[in-house]
């Protein structure tokens, strides 16, 4: 036995080596020195019966076992160890393999990577943990690296080692609590996973936190990826950093890319046709309901089990980056639903990653969601908000995508959030708010706005929180914009009622107005209102078809025509009577339909009218954007408003009931021509045609506090859009 071998540790080394209990391999297997000078090859296959070096400069060295199996020791030749060599094991039945040994090459991320990693300001952790294709010493392989701080023992399995975790066990980083291992031979594309040897001896096998791709579902192993993808958005990008989103017209469209065209297939086929669409209706953006892996399709993406790589049900990544490419070409901005609050229990993933709550606050009452059944991110756990924060930077950079949607913001805000009382824990100070997610969230709307200016940031935001788009530095979230969730839900409520009923709440419309300018807003009409039970935004108005119809039409003229930016989920151009089904795609022959495809002609009106107008979007941020001109009219249920930005100026005039109001009279700016620049009640959209008079001319008659006024015919259940000027 070698003077190496009579040393204890080593020999316990090599015991635990050989029980699976090795968590440092490095100091036992490879190249090795002893305290006595004297040097050697330690090898390990946990099948073979024998062993030999194989020199580069040729000839061999025979290898003996030692007494943990599958061990073999070789002695350097005589000029000292080999900077090359080759090891090749022999088996049982006769066969052979040949190999590079994992365990010569160094493959540790730097002293700053881990330092970064540990205080919480990685942002491109991405670039460190995972699995990177890489060359060392004229030898391709993958560098893997991942993140399992109370494990015993961690190997890389895969295909390349027949999912054998005795086979690779990975190298631990000093007291980071990363693990990783070169391994040579692996190429791109192949599958592999993570085997943890649990504090308590327990066996996991888990995918890569930070794996690029995975195998399309119900596959959960992870793939290795190295993008080919050659970029042409060039210009797109370079005016995306120049951009004020708050002064630009921005229309979103909601998909979900499995059932908007399945019949066109993945990423690639699916972008040029969602442009095509997108233009047609005069949308600005797609935003894309959770692409990121997830396990269960019945979720939409909102449960997520790989915070690094898109779905494989569609393609690839680089079909994806296709896509956005695509849509970049052709003008149309792409947006992300990405979800940082909680994660699904699967245990194949992130729930209890090396046998004990890791990405998850340990604590149930801090840990467990008690409406979705999921787990909450630990956003005090500095390692943790390294990885969220390198995912959002992810999606961003190399995908180019142009903003990310973050989901489910209220529920990080708040301890309390959906908890009955004496289920949840205050925080240091006693009270409800969740102090390690808001400056989570302040560190990821700085990352952002600093690495990635020009992006958008979202948040689906439901209560009062001050300050959710106002910058960090002046005590805000940072976000960019806010969805406006309380006017969604007045809105929808007022028109579901009865019409006759609609005087006594026509404050649930104008309420908005009170805190209009409190945030930068994004008005939502999104998936969720057409689910579980909601109904579709057709068969919550009430009526006959026709008056559905109407206030449909209504419904997205005032969307439009307010401030704001638009957000409108996929299928509400078809006018559906069936709620929306991920497993069903949408019902494109109701395009056929006379009536219903009226509302899509008004779509596409309305997106037209949006985008030739600025006063409709370049004031959005400023007071003087918008202002009442009566909002009083309860009894008749009309609403009158105007919309200005520089010389450009709008009248939108809402009639909130099926009676036709004339003569109505309205404040006008200005004396002179007026004329219609949209009716929702045109035979063109599906309306009765009851037309106002025109030509408008308005009068020097006071009125709702103007000098001059006009005197309109009110359609029935509809939308007027007045500008000042003579018809062309």
């Amino acid at each position: 036995m070698s003077a190496a071998l009579r040393d204890a540790g080593v020999e316990q080394a090599l015991a635990a080596l050989a029980r699976g209990d090795l968590a440092e391999p490095q100091h036992v297997l490879g190249p090795q020195t002893d305290r006595d000078g004297r040097s050697c090859i330690r090898v390990h296959h946990p099948d073979a019966i024998a062993a030999e070096i194989v020199l580069q400069e040729g000839g061999k060295i025979a290898a003996r076992p030692l007494s943990a199996p599958g061990v073999f020791e070789a002695p350097a030749p005589p000029h000292g160890l080999p900077g090359r060599y080759r090891v090749r094991f022999f088996f049982a039945d006769g066969g052979t393999h040949e190999t590079e040994d994992p365990y010569r090459f160094e493959a540790r991320p730097s002293d700053v990577d881990l330092y970064l990693f540990a205080e919480g300001s990685h942002r491109g952790l991405q670039h460190v943990l995972g699995a990177h294709p890489c060359t060392i010493d004229d030898v391709t392989g993958v560098r893997f690296a991942v993140w399992a701080p109370r494990a015993r023992r961690v190997s890389v399995v895969g295909g390349f080692c027949r999912w054998d975790g005795r086979r690779l066990p990975m190298r631990r980083c000093g007291p980071s609590g990363v693990f990783e291992l070169f391994v040579p031979g692996v190429s791109d594309g192949e599958l592999y996973k993570f085997e943890i040897k649990t504090r308590s001896g327990a066996l996991r096998t888990k995918t890569d936190p930070l794996a690029f791709a995975m195998e399309r579902p119900p596959g959960t192993a992870s793939r290795v990826h190295a993008s080919r993808h050659v970029w042409t958005d060039d210009a797109w990008m370079a005016r995306q950093r120049e951009r004020d989103p708050r002064r630009e017209p921005m229309a979103i469209y909601e998909v979900h890319l499995g059932s908007w065209r399945p019949d066109l297939g993945g990423y690639r086929e699916l972008a040029p046709a969602l442009v095509e669409h997108a233009h047609r209706y005069g949308f600005t953006h797609v935003e894309l309901l959770p692409i990121t892996e997830h396990p269960f399709d019945g979720s939409w993406g909102y449960q997520v089990s790989g915070y690094f790589a898109p779905t494989a049900r569609y393609g690839s990544p680089d079909d994806l980056r296709a896509f956005v490419d695509v849509c970049h070409r052709g003008g149309i901005g792409v947006i992300l639903d990405w979800v940082p609050a909680h994660f699904p229990r699967d245990d194949f993933a992130l729930r209890r990653f090396d046998g004990e709550p890791l990405f998850e606050y340990e604590d149930p009452l801090l840990g467990e969601h008690p409406d979705w059944g999921t787990l909450v991110f630990d956003f005090g756990r500095n390692e943790v908000r390294s990885f969220l924060v390198a995912s959002a930077l992810h999606w961003l950079t190399s995908f180019h995508l142009d903003g990310l949607r973050v989901d489910a913001v209220a529920s990080m805000l708040y301890r309390d959030y959906s908890r009955r009382e004496g289920a949840w824990l205050p925080n240091v100070h006693g009270g409800r708010e969740n102090l390690e997610a808001v400056s989570f969230l302040r560190q990821l709307n700085d990352a952002v706005a600093q690495a990635c200016p020009g992006r958008l940031m979202i948040a689906e935001e439901s209560t009062a929180w001050p300050g959710v788009t106002r910058p960090t530095a002046e005590g805000g979230l940072g976000f960019t914009f806010k969805w406006n969730l309380g006017w969604m839900n007045d809105t929808l409520r007022y028109l579901a009622r009865d019409p006759i009923h609609r005087r006594h709440h026509q404050d649930e419309l104008t309420f908005a107005a009170v805190y209009e300018h409190s945030e930068h807003f994004v008005m939502p009409l999104s998936h969720d209102e057409v689910v579980h039970g909601k109904r579709s935004l057709l068969e919550k108005m009430p009526g006959d078809r026709w008056q559905q119809l109407a206030n449909l039409r209504l419904l997205l003229a005032y969307q439009w025509t307010r401030p704001g930016k638009k957000l409108l989920f996929m299928g509400s151009e078809l006018a559906p009577s069936q709620e929306w089904s991920h497993a069903r795609a949408l019902d494109w022959g109701l395009e056929a339909d006379p009536a219903r495809s009226g509302v899509g002609r008004f779509l596409e009106a309305l997106g037209r009218l949006y985008h030739a107008h600025p006063a409709l979007w370049r004031g959005d941020p400023d007071p003087e954007g918008f202002a009442w001109i009566d909002c009083t009219d309860h009894a008749q249920s009309v609403l009158s408003y105007r919309r200005r930005a520089g010389d450009d100026e709008l009248v939108v005039v809402l009639n909130g009931t099926p009676v036709p109001r004339a003569p109505y009279r309205i404040g006008a700016s200005r004396p002179g021509p007026w004329r219609v620049l949209l009716d929702s009640d045109a035979l063109l959209f599906g309306g009765t045609g009851y037309r106002p008079e025109s030509p408008l001319e308005a009068e020097a008659i006071p009125c709702h506090g103007e000098r001059a006024s006009l005197e309109l015919v009110l359609p029935p259940l509809a939308c007027l859009v007045l500008a000042p000027g003579a018809s062309s």
